[in-house]
């Protein structure tokens, strides 16, 4: 929706002529004082210019019963982990209500650099939500693994004032910010005084206060009420996480008061379309809050005014004269069920999404590893004492478990007794054909295996098994299906996703990955598996930036010491 000419503006608010829009009979959230307010809303172009009047429209629609609210802002998340296109991505959580999302492209970037950027900056202005993009900062995350693209801070530069973009994004390598890696103080450097965002998962003390002071403003990571208050009281904003895997909102909600809710705001992170489908959105995180005796006031601040404020959108987040036409209509502040979706005052409907524009796809044919033998698998070694990746349900965070595991004809293989299976990373990119083998507990697997190239954030071959054949199926079934997903038991592939956009992305409506997203998870179930989500959990053992042991394609990482382990 256009802006309206600044003389209709005012006369509509005004109420000298009939408003573009008007809705009638509704309560609004009032976010300022707490109070529902029955009352119109008048709406010129995409701006809002008229509440707590009584309004004429050229269209009238009647909200009468409805709660009003402003639309919801996630503030950091991957679209890519949503497994569909910015479109579809789109289509699937804007008639949630939300509004506006702040994405950080590194997921693409890492595989296809500056071209993935482009592709969603140009995704991003024919949509019906506001998708906002931050510049990757850390493509790769760490010097601990191997891409398909190298970002410096003269990549970034160029895009600053683009006007989608906000900054800098979530800048993962913060133990290179404390060694004050020159690379990583390039790009801080070029971003000071713009929006930096963070990314320190269990960093406290005066460590944190480094960081910090580096120019960086949100945290994601807070897993913790005391992590999240330390971060608060130094002047960090607290993004509260709730995705498919990390799930932060239990042990955060006790923060979501009305003294907090200014410093507070709400995101996503990684989240699907299966979860999307089955609980929700932001929409599922504000009912959540509430139920866990969060003020409602304090919730939909977060949701909407809080982030805006975050993040200089000083033109939306609340539903006032002037601001952006962002508003959901629901059903309850409780409930959270969008009834009609308002965003820069187009009703996000099926027609509003089929008048779209559209992007051609970019890095297609991107999962470029060579043939995978079952004896790639072995791990070698004489030493019995073996460091095993321990998940945490419903965290990214591992542990760092150690167990003995003799070597037999010169291998440490599987031992399912003890939950301990193999997890390998194989270079996909075409750079080095890099390959390392190591061990998990935690998945419950009995036999099969399960591959993925969602492989944060180097986007690698990931694959964890019983029996070597079946690894090596899934891993050459992933080159030949343009990446994606892969469940694989007794030389039979039980099912797949098919990720062909950067072997990130479907080219399928949400509609038809939830499906399959269905299939997968009952085939991995099929194999013993235990955890809700094991492929966005097994995407997430790969990323040498979240404590304590991770796995790339060099080998299995030391967090704590930021090493790869010999």
């Amino acid at each position: 929706m256009p802006k309206a000419p600044l003389t209709d503006r005012i006369d509509q608010g005004r109420g000298l002529v009939a408003a573009d829009l008007v809705l009638k009979g509704g309560r609004v959230f009032d976010l300022i004082t707490g109070d529902l307010v029955e009352s119109d809303v008048a709406i010129c172009g995409d701006t809002i210019v008229g509440v707590f009047a009584s309004y004429s429209g050229k269209r009238e629609i009647d909200v009468s019963g409805r709660v009003l609210v402003p639309g919801f802002i996630d503030t950091h998340l991957h679209v890519e982990s949503s497994l569909v296109t910015p479109h579809e991505f789109d289509r699937c959580v804007t008639p949630r209500g939300v509004t506006t999302a702040i994405c950080d492209p590194h997921e693409i970037a890492n595989v296809c650099g500056i071209k993935g950027i482009r592709y969603f900056l140009e995704s991003a202005s024919q949509l019906v939500m506001d998708l906002r993009v931050q510049l990757s900062s850390c493509v790769p995350s760490t010097h601990m693994e191997t891409t398909g693209a190298r970002l410096s801070a003269l990549d970034l530069i160029p895009f600053m004032d683009h006007p989608k973009v906000i900054g800098l994004a979530e800048f993962m390598n913060y133990p290179g910010v404390l060694m004050k890696d020159p690379g990583c103080l390039e790009k801080l450097q070029a971003f000071q005084g713009r929006h930096i965002d963070g990314h320190a998962p269990l960093l406290r003390g005066t460590d944190l206060n480094g960081y910090i002071s580096a120019g960086i403003r949100t945290e994601h990571e807070a897993t913790s009420y005391d992590e999240g208050l330390e971060k608060l009281r130094k002047g960090m904003r607290v993004l509260i996480r709730e995705g498919s895997v990390s799930k932060d909102l239990h042990a955060l909600a006790g923060l979501l008061t009305e003294r907090f809710a200014p410093y507070l705001a709400f995101c996503t992170d990684d989240r699907n379309p299966l979860d999307i489908g089955e609980h929700g959105h932001l929409d599922y995180m504000i009912r959540t809050a509430i139920e866990l005796g969060a003020p409602a006031l304090a919730v939909y601040r977060a949701a909407s005014l809080s982030a805006a404020e975050t993040f200089g959108l000083k033109d939306r987040g609340l539903i006032a004269p002037g601001k952006r036409a962002d508003i959901v209509v629901i059903d309850s502040l409780e409930g959270c069920n969008a009834s009609l979706v308002l965003a820069g005052g187009v009703v996000a409907d099926d027609a509003a999404f089929a008048g779209r524009a559209t992007t051609e796809p970019v890095a297609r044919h991107s999962v470029r590893s060579a043939k995978i033998e079952a004896t790639h698998f072995r791990t070698g070694g004489n030493r019995v004492q073996t460091s095993v990746i321990g998940i945490l349900p419903g965290k990214i965070i591992t542990e760092h478990l150690t167990f003995d595991i003799a070597p037999q004809d010169g291998d440490k293989r599987p031992d399912l007794t003890r939950d301990l299976v193999k997890i390998a990373v194989i270079e996909r990119h075409g750079v080095n054909g890099n390959r390392a083998t190591g061990f998990v507990k935690g998945f419950g697997l009995g036999k099969g295996a399960i591959g993925s190239t969602v492989c944060h954030d180097h986007h690698n071959i990931a694959v964890v098994g019983a029996d070597y054949a079946d690894m090596a199926l899934a891993a050459n079934r992933l080159v030949e299906i343009e990446g994606g997903f892969v469940v694989v038991e007794g030389g039979r592939v039980l099912a797949e996703l098919p990720l062909p956009v950067a072997g990130l992305m479907s080219l399928q409506s949400f509609e038809a990955v939830r499906e399959d997203l269905v299939k997968l998870r009952a085939a991995a179930k099929s194999l013993g598996v235990v955890l809700e989500e094991p492929f966005l959990q097994l995407a997430f053992l790969a990323l040498p930036v979240i404590p304590h042991l991770k796995i790339t394609d060099l080998g299995m990482v030391d967090v704590d010491r930021f090493e790869v382990m010999p």
